[in-house]
């Protein structure tokens, strides 16, 4: 719901979850008493100090807190941009508590420290994911230059700002198109909120932070400087899909066994569909996927072939098992073994049909810049719009697909990660 004001007027009241005591008390009892408790179960507050238990209570604490206080801090904007700074403030918080640690030769469990970070950086990303859905974001906004779609956003708080004045709230989030020749008065006003420390936005990067798509006009919208993305994190990233990958298989072979069975009983047919798919730097490749639908024979023409490789809504090609694997996204399991071959990313842009991916290469300008990163099981246009095949839907899925490659790093493939959870058990987006 799109929320519009005018003039000077206080901030609307936020969430708790908003609140810095109330995320400092979160991180404390996650992040550092949860694990003394496990570690050592004899905890006492009778200890001596120094002791390795006081001295890795108290650097989890500084690591956790110190953590917590730096995201907050460095935040540059809002929405999902505000998880690539979770990592960086914790591994550089903990980085100088243990080497603190080192330098005055204290003792101290390198479990325990190891633990509340992995649990000090949980309870940040979860609490993020819960402030970016539950919480109102409020923004003042200057009546000037290319503002107007801004207010196509829903679900935020716009104030109109009428005169050149700075708003009275001390953290007050001022927005302006700072391309735009505003009058004198309304620079020095934004030239005193910056230097007051009110954050102070550029229309076209706040809306890109807070729609998670990217408008695609030009290559140059990759502001890496290249047209290549982070190719340091693209290394990292294999070698965490390959891990992740084999650790999961002793888990979802018997699942994998029973869904064929069940695949096989339903109705006539290969238990595994395979499908060939643009993939990597534009190469096609075969998916494998549990066969949800119905076989039958296509002509040898062009739109009769692109057809068939649209799912559309109530298809009735469609198998009962079929329908409910695609609601829970089951049938994407066999596609494990694509990520393990290198042909696809447990995230990424998700491949299209071959036929499907020449169409919309010849109808959209940059469709195929998608295939500079692998396509993926799940992405950042799946947990946002779901399975769409119109010419329309696929543009505005290109946009999501844009804002992933410029964004490509671990903290966007966390956020996706914590999003598709929901989106599973919902079946969102499924056809």
């Amino acid at each position: 719901m799109l929320m519009l004001r005018e003039g000077q007027v206080k901030a609307p009241r936020t969430t708790r979850f908003n609140s810095l005591r109330a995320q400092a008390l979160v991180a404390l009892a996650v992040a550092v008493l949860l694990p003394a408790l496990v570690r050592f179960p004899e905890f006492s507050l009778t200890e001596s100090a120094g002791g390795p238990l006081t001295n890795s209570i108290v650097g989890s604490a500084i690591g956790a807190l110190g953590g917590l206080y730096l995201f907050r801090r460095v935040t540059a904007f809002p929405g999902t941009r505000a998880f690539g700074y979770i990592l960086p403030s914790y591994t550089a918080s903990y980085g100088a508590v243990m080497l603190g640690m080192f330098l005055l030769r204290l003792d101290y469990s390198r479990l325990h420290l190891g633990a509340s970070f992995v649990l000090g950086l949980a309870v940040s990303y979860v609490l993020s994911f819960v402030i970016e859905h539950y919480v109102t974001p409020c923004f003042w906004m200057v009546p000037a230059g290319k503002v107007d779609l801004l207010l196509e956003i829903p679900d935020v708080d716009w104030i109109v700002m009428r005169t050149p004045e700075l708003p009275e709230p001390r953290r007050a989030a001022i927005v302006a198109d700072l391309r735009f020749d505003h009058e004198p008065d309304w620079e020095r006003m934004l030239a005193e909120a910056a230097v007051s420390g009110r954050p102070v936005y550029h229309t076209k990067q706040l809306r890109e932070s807070l729609t998670g798509r990217v408008s695609i006009e030009h290559l140059s919208e990759n502001s890496f400087g290249s047209l290549l993305p982070n190719l340091a994190y693209a290394k990292v990233k294999r070698g965490v899909d390959v891990f992740v990958c084999l650790a999961l298989l002793p888990f979802v072979a018997l699942p994998m066994l029973l869904i064929a069975m069940l695949v096989h009983l339903d109705s006539p047919g290969g238990v595994i569909y395979r499908q060939q798919r643009m993939g990597y730097r534009g190469r096609a490749f075969s998916m494998y996927k549990f066969r949800t639908m119905r076989p039958r024979e296509v002509s040898a023409d062009e739109v009769s072939v692109r057809e068939d490789a649209m799912t559309k809504s109530d298809d009735a090609r469609i198998t009962p098992i079929g329908g409910f694997l695609r609601r829970g996204r089951l049938g994407e399991l066999p596609p494990i073994f694509n990520v393990l071959r290198g042909e696809m990313s447990l995230i990424g842009p998700r491949p299209e049909a071959v036929p499907l991916s020449r169409w919309y290469e010849s109808e959209l300008p940059f469709y195929f810049y998608r295939h500079i990163v692998r396509p993926g099981i799940s992405g950042w246009a799946q947990v946002h719009q779901g399975h769409v095949t119109d010419l329309d839907a696929v543009h505005q899925k290109l946009t999501y697909d844009f804002y992933y490659i410029k964004n490509f790093s671990a903290w966007l493939d966390i956020l996706i990660a914590l999003r598709t959870i929901p989106t599973m058990l919902s079946g969102f987006g499924s056809k």
